[in-house]
């Protein structure tokens, strides 16, 4: 029992501890939360106090800027103020000055129109006083002042005019002695300065043989091969009596040059045979127009000047055109260096000068199917590549053709009669039979149907090939009956004109 109550004892005083240490714990929070309290308040209290403190000085500086700008907008205004009376009593004082200016104008305007009153009341006098002197002369010569006037400008008429051509005269004369004189210096020191050889052209080639028997392998059997080359290049092949040689025979230099070296070629290949014969014609006529090139190119180097590569390809075909007998690219060079010589003694420009006398031939170089004079055909040409018009002026008028001539045309035909007039330079006699031999293949050309046409015998014959799918058996008989009556109504020829129409049919095919 007594144990009991010890447990009991023990117990109860276990309870009352923890309630004790439970009362002591909460009674230590309450005492610190307190304390926390009066550190929080005391803290709020404190930045109430910083933050009027701080709103105070807000106050008193915004107080400040309020009172600076405000004296700041008052000094401005004083002296915007000012500034607006300066201009106010300036204005004022340009006023009181432009009103007294008015009043002098005024005064000046009062001053001239009286000035006017009186000059015109002078000059009334004045008129009075010369038509009473008028009047009084009138009277005493007894004419009257317009007959007067007329005698008098009659007469003065009459002696200007006479003293004008008087002076006309003399320096016309006087003109024309420096003028004459000049040219004949110009011209003489261009002549002198130029030399160059005469060499005139044929209408012939002879091409060597290597022995006699080589002249019937050029014949062939029935005479192929002779007929196989002159129709490829339209040439006249003649095979006569003369040892170890042959005579080639064209008025066409291009043609001839074409077959010398295919015949040439043929006679060192030694295979002589038709279907030969066309292949060394077409390689033939490659080296001549590669020739014709070179031959421009050269001339332009020779020269100094700068040509357009179509203008050179056409100078150098003026290597095989010949005018009179003269081969015309030599001709055109030669002029070249007379025009630059006489363009220098003038004081003119040399290199237009010398482009002027290399192209104004250049006409010649176009096949005849264009039409016109060679001076308007070669200024077409010229137009189409040379961008100066000194040049083309020049070429256009080295004849003499047109209504207005300049100084380039002038000194392009005094050029060309230089080179023209040497001695044994031309021969009328070959550019007729030339130009006889071109009308009978223009003739033949202006057919339909004709393929290549060819004057040769000399202009005693015309070959003319034909297209085959265009022109039949039959019709190769009509067209040659049809050639022929156009040859006896326009052209005048001695003897007869023999025309041959060749149409021939090839069957080609191409084994693979």
């Amino acid at each position: 029992m007594d144990a009991v109550l010890v447990y009991l004892a023990i117990g109860f005083a276990f309870i009352i501890g923890a309630i004790l240490g439970v009362v002591g714990l909460f009674l230590l929070r309450r005492v610190l939360f307190n304390r926390q309290m009066r550190i929080a308040e005391r803290k709020a209290v404190k930045m109430v106090s910083e933050a009027r403190n701080e709103a105070k000085g807000i106050l008193q500086e915004a107080q400040n800027e309020s009172k600076r700008l405000k004296s700041t907008a008052d000094t401005d205004y004083r002296e915007r103020r000012a500034e607006v009376q300066r201009q106010e009593n300036r204005l004022n004082q340009k006023s009181e000055t432009l009103d007294r200016k008015l009043e002098n104008v005024d005064q000046r305007e009062r001053n001239l129109v009286n000035r006017e009153k009186e000059i015109e009341t002078n000059r009334a006098q004045v008129a009075e006083l010369k038509d009473k002197q008028l009047k009084q002369l009138e009277l005493i010569s007894k004419m009257s002042s317009a007959e007067a006037k007329e005698m008098l400008l009659g007469a003065m008429e009459i002696e200007m005019q006479n003293e004008a051509s008087r002076r006309l005269r003399q320096w016309e004369n006087k003109l024309k002695e420096e003028s004459d004189q000049k040219a004949q210096e110009i011209l003489s020191m261009a002549i002198q300065r130029s030399a160059s050889e005469i060499v005139a052209e044929s209408t012939v080639s002879v091409v060597p043989l290597p022995n006699d028997e080589m002249k019937g392998r050029l014949i062939g059997r029935e005479g192929r091969n002779i007929r196989a080359l002159e129709q490829a290049t339209g040439v006249d092949l003649i095979i006569d009596d003369t040892p170890e040689a042959v005579t080639i025979s064209s008025f066409d230099p291009v043609r001839r040059e074409i077959a010398r070296v295919a015949l040439n070629r043929l006679i060192q290949d030694g295979r002589i045979h038709p279907a030969r014969i066309e292949e060394m014609a077409a390689k033939a006529k490659s080296e001549v127009d590669a020739d014709i090139q070179k031959a421009g190119e050269q001339a332009v180097l020779q020269l100094g000047v700068q040509l357009h590569p179509e203008l050179i390809k056409l100078l150098g075909r003026l290597k095989y055109r010949t005018s009179y007998g003269q081969n015309a690219l030599e001709h055109s060079t030669e002029v070249a260096y007379l025009a630059g010589m006489i363009a220098a003694e003038l004081g003119a420009n040399v290199n237009t000068a010398k482009k002027v006398g290399l192209l104004h031939d250049i006409g010649k170089a176009v096949d005849r199917e264009v039409e016109g004079t060679h001076a308007a055909i070669g200024a077409d040409l010229v137009k189409q590549w040379e961008k100066s018009p000194e040049v083309l002026k020049g070429v256009a008028e080295h004849h003499l053709e047109t209504s207005d001539t300049s100084i380039w045309g002038y000194i392009a035909s005094a050029a060309d009669a230089i080179s023209s007039a040497r001695p044994g330079a031309r021969r009328e006699s070959l550019e007729s039979y030339l130009k006889r031999l071109r009308a009978l293949e223009d003739i033949a050309d202006s057919f339909n149907g004709v393929e290549k046409s060819y004057a040769i015998q000399a202009g005693r014959e015309v070959r003319i090939l034909v297209k085959p799918e265009a022109i039949d058996d039959l019709g190769a008989m009509r067209l040659a009956r049809d050639i022929v009556k156009k040859i006896e109504e326009t052209l005048d020829y001695p003897g007869q004109i023999k025309v041959t129409v060749l149409r021939e049919t090839r069957a080609v095919d191409y084994a693979k």
